[in-house]
């Protein structure tokens, strides 16, 4: 493995896990349509990640940058701080525009790769109703 990266596919990983969990609670994530990931770093005691988030808000496409900063290291191992900034918004069929408003990280020269919404953002437990021939009785 190359210095400075971890191992894994595209937002694989415990502190991208972490990231989603923390997204869940930023952003209504049934209307998030599409994610793409930055390659992580890891620089002195800390992981970096980087995430382009596409969300349909009624007739409107807004884009969102999500970055993670987790301490892999040292006394504050564990550590963990995430953030959210809406880098733009248009019309729903402008994704390609929009994407284009994303700020290019100066230290990467790879762009984002995709990661399906369901890896990320796995469905909630669905609540099957029991048959009621298969209540014992």
């Amino acid at each position: 493995m190359l210095p400075g990266m971890t191992p894994g596919g595209p937002g694989e990983g415990p502190q991208w896990l972490r990231l989603a969990a923390w997204l869940r609670d930023a952003l209504p994530v049934e209307e998030v349509d599409g994610i793409w990931v930055f390659r992580t770093l890891r620089r002195d005691q800390r992981e970096f990640g980087t995430a382009v988030l596409s969300r349909i808000d009624g007739d409107r496409r807004r884009i969102y940058t999500s970055r993670y900063v987790a301490k892999i290291k040292g006394k504050q191992r564990g550590g963990f701080e995430a953030q959210l900034e809406e880098v733009g918004s248009g019309p729903i069929e402008a994704l390609h525009e929009l994407l284009q408003l994303v700020p290019v990280r100066a230290d990467d020269g790879e762009p984002p790769q995709p990661v399906e919404v369901m890896t990320w953002f796995p469905a909630m437990a669905t609540i099957v109703e029991d048959d009621p021939s298969d209540v014992p009785g």
